[in-house]
């Protein structure tokens, strides 16, 4: 049996929305990240998809990440794969931090502030619950690139741990998390490369062959994107939880 190691968390109360963390909570240690074995303890995935991320780079599938390093993904309508990420290898990670979570085992155990909405959205009592309780959530829904996709199912799986004392996590959000975070990695060099090259040569290409309004159009591309995802967001909530 693995060792358990005891993590004893006293924060006080803070201002601007901080949260109070007062809890003893066992934690498995976990393993190194392993990209050649395909291993991210923990951690946030993501890749690029074909064709779409040719046109819109920032456009990707993730996947959340078991404390054992398997990735678990929601790929298609009614599948959830575990350790087989759906699009190729995976480009970028983050790993999150599993003390910034709130895995009660009962109302008067929550270390968030949301504990009413938080019961009531879904709690879970550690990491790998609070996936298998989302896998068994969106192996009952459609697949759809804009409204239900593999970002829902991260963000789902975040609220249900009240990530970071956040129960707002949604797609924009969780794009941003693994995209843009500092903390975030490429995998290497060549991982980089498959993102952002068919865009590259496309974008040339394009030039070429008709000239500026080619990348006129990539780029507007891009903006309906990221306004669709916006609206849909924002303004939509029962559109994109359905």
């Amino acid at each position: 049996m693995k060792p358990v190691a005891a993590v004893d968390v006293d924060v006080d109360v803070e201002e601007h929305g901080s949260y109070r963390k007062d809890i003893e909570h066992d934690l498995w240690p976990l393993g190194e990240i392993n990209p050649t074995k395909g291993s991210f303890p923990c951690c946030l995935v993501w890749t690029p998809l074909p064709i779409v991320s040719w046109l819109a780079p920032f456009i990707g599938h993730v996947g959340l990440c078991m404390e054992d390093g398997a990735v678990v993904e929601f790929s298609g309508s009614n599948l959830v794969t575990v350790d087989d990420f759906a699009y190729g290898g995976v480009a970028r990670y983050i790993q999150l931090d599993r003390n910034q979570c709130c895995f009660p085992s009962s109302l008067a155990k929550h270390t968030c502030k949301y504990r009413y909405k938080h019961s009531e959205n879904g709690t879970a009592i550690s990491w790998d619950d609070a996936i298998r309780s989302s896998r068994r959530q969106f192996e009952h829904k459609s697949y759809n690139l804009f409204t239900c996709n593999s970002h829902s199912f991260v963000a789902n799986i975040l609220n249900r741990i009240c990530y970071g004392g956040s129960m707002s996590w949604n797609m924009m959000n969780v794009a941003a998390l693994v995209l843009f975070n500092f903390k975030g990695h490429w995998v290497d060099a060549l991982a980089i490369v498959k993102s952002f090259l068919p865009f590259t040569l496309m974008a040339c290409f394009g030039i070429a062959i008709v000239g500026w309004p080619f990348l006129i159009g990539l780029l507007s591309f891009s903006l309906l994107l990221i306004a669709w995802f916006s609206l849909a967001t924002f303004c939509l909530k029962n559109l994109m939880e359905g």
